[in-house]
């Protein structure tokens, strides 16, 4: 049996194709590429204390005072 070509599609079928293709790319370009894998216990341990002293450089900025940092006019 052969596979059936875009020209025997029904418009419906192509749109249904279409938007499979696109919301397949779209989860591959935004997807997590470190979905599936664990934190080393260490490093977890210091991201921890990180976020929980901002004296120690965990503390968290804005979108401005990060995109002045980076040199943008936002």
């Amino acid at each position: 049996m052969s596979s059936p070509r875009i020209a025997d599609l029904t418009v419906s079928e192509f749109k249904d194709l279409v938007h499979e293709a696109v919301t397949h790319s779209i989860a591959e370009l935004l997807g997590d590429p470190d979905r599936g894998l664990e934190l080393r216990n260490d490093f977890a341990e210091e991201l921890r204390k990180s976020l929980a002293d901002p004296e120690a450089g965990g503390g968290t900025m804005g979108l401005s005072e990060v995109a002045a940092n980076l040199g943008s006019p936002h």
